[in-house]
């Protein structure tokens, strides 16, 4: 079993991966297989189920929405984000669907799509199904699949055997734990990037993946200047959260002009560099809850975090470059494997600290490696990233990703500089390993109450008014 780093982090839309990207990559999943079984002519009615967590806080997801855009043959990557709303709405009005895009069928919403809010699969948290039957009320077609975290989507069988991915590409230095990883740049005197973009190549040319990595960088960037450019003042849902970061843009911008003509040189403030990271993470985290298009990093809930910390490192840190970016994603993603395969990044299951948390290790991992870390510190710096988000509730207001998820993004932001920093400041021994902090992680979750993790059944869910 292998994972590439461009399997980690994708291009999709908000405002969850787990509950909006992983819905609609399955619904489509399911649409281009009766096509390819040649049923798709004879389905004359289809249903979808959620489950679990997607059926608590699927409304507030966009679980539904995601789901009929799949089935219309949409993917999370290309879908036009600013119709569809209206195409939903489309089909909720003339009860029609066109199947993989082509086939219309009768569809009512209201009907056909089922959120089952207090009823669970089996195998995850994230669970649904779907069915297709005849016009004679026969079934065609039926498959479960289970959204676990970051879009990934496995079937039933996949799920049965405990897969995390169904990739058996053998990887020149293959890891799936911290220790491993190590010891791999060990033998090999590669950092933890190297190790990374060797086992990459082996799914394609290094210059492809430079390029695409480069590609969800200005993605991260587009994402950042359209959450900062919004004219709605407030975000969509019943919650009516105010947008801060356009008017905080324009706020800092004038602040930073002001000071260097009071002062003829930089600005005063030593943190100045943290306004900025806040900015970035609420900017990204607002465009996500607008159902804007994201890069997961890892997740979507947590998607503001990595955008945050490389816009920290290209514009605060000297020399950084594109080699840089592409330096901080590789080694970000080595971290992400690393929890994916040991814990798990899916709020459903473990809570925030499997998406929160992992995104601020990720971050601090990639900061600390560009800015000179060894293999050890950059290990410590994942761990610092972890250690001090075990724990983290996932308790969305309203099942909606704005409180407190979008300034959870910034506040873990800048935790992640400050994690890189600290490990700089060593010489990579600790007592705490990555490993550990990981498995600390999944125990943690699995001791959880369910209501805690992604069913807007405790916490801040339950003790903030929704008006």
């Amino acid at each position: 079993m292998s994972l590439s780093a461009l399997d980690l982090f994708s291009v999709g839309i908000g405002p969850s991966s787990s509950h909006t990207v992983g819905p609609m990559r399955a619904a489509r999943r399911f649409a281009a297989g009766l096509a390819d079984s040649g049923l798709l002519d004879r389905t004359a009615r289809v249903q979808a189920q959620l489950y679990g967590s997607l059926g608590a806080t699927g409304h507030g997801h966009g679980s539904d929405r995601a789901v009929v855009l799949g089935l219309e043959g949409e993917d999370p990557e290309t879908v036009d984000t600013s119709h569809a709303v209206a195409r939903v709405d489309a089909v909720r009005a003339d009860r029609k669907i066109a199947l993989d895009g082509t086939h219309r069928v009768d569809f009512d919403p209201d009907v056909e799509l089922v959120l089952h809010r207090r009823r669970t699969l089996p195998g995850h948290p994230n669970g649904m199904t779907f069915e297709a039957f005849d016009d004679a009320g026969r079934s065609l077609r039926a498959r479960t699949f289970y959204s676990v975290g970051g879009g990934f989507v496995v079937d039933e069988e996949a799920i049965g055997a405990d897969r995390v991915v169904l990739d058996s590409t053998p990887v020149p230095y293959a890891f799936a734990t911290g220790a491993e990883l190590l010891e791999r740049c060990r033998e090999t005197g590669l950092s933890i990037a190297g190790v990374m973009m060797a086992n990459e190549r082996a799914w394609r040319p290094e210059h492809e993946v430079r390029e695409r990595l480069l590609h969800l960088w200005g993605v991260m960037q587009e994402c950042v200047e359209s959450g900062c450019t919004r004219e709605e003042r407030t975000l969509p849902g019943g919650l009516r959260v105010r947008r801060r970061a356009p008017a905080l843009r324009e706020r800092l911008r004038r602040q930073e002009t002001d000071a260097r003509r009071a002062t003829g040189g930089s600005m005063p403030d030593p943190l100045w560099a943290m306004e900025w990271v806040n900015l970035y993470a609420l900017a990204v985290n607002e465009e996500n809850a607008s159902g804007g298009r994201v890069v997961t990093a890892p997740t979507n809930g947590a998607a503001g975090i990595i955008p945050a910390v490389l816009h920290f490192y290209s514009r605060f840190v000297d020399g950084a470059d594109d080699d840089g970016i592409v330096e901080l994603l590789l080694t970000a993603a080595a971290v992400g494997i690393i929890v994916k395969l040991g814990a798990s990044i899916s709020g459903a299951e473990v809570g925030c600290q499997g998406e929160v948390g992992s995104a601020c290790s990720m971050a601090a991992a990639g900061l600390c490696a560009v800015l000179g870390g060894t293999p050890e510190q950059v290990e410590n710096a994942a761990e610092i990233g972890i250690e001090h988000n075990l724990g983290l509730t996932c308790d969305p207001v309203g099942g909606l990703v704005q409180i407190p998820c979008i300034e959870r993004n910034a506040i873990a932001s800048v935790k992640a500089v400050n994690a890189a920093r600290l490990a700089l400041q060593g010489d990579g021994e600790h007592k705490v390993t990555l490993d550990q902090a990981v498995r600390t992680m999944r125990e943690t979750g699995a001791d959880m109450k369910v209501k805690y993790k992604e069913t807007s059944r405790g916490g801040l869910a339950v003790n903030v008014v929704e008006c």
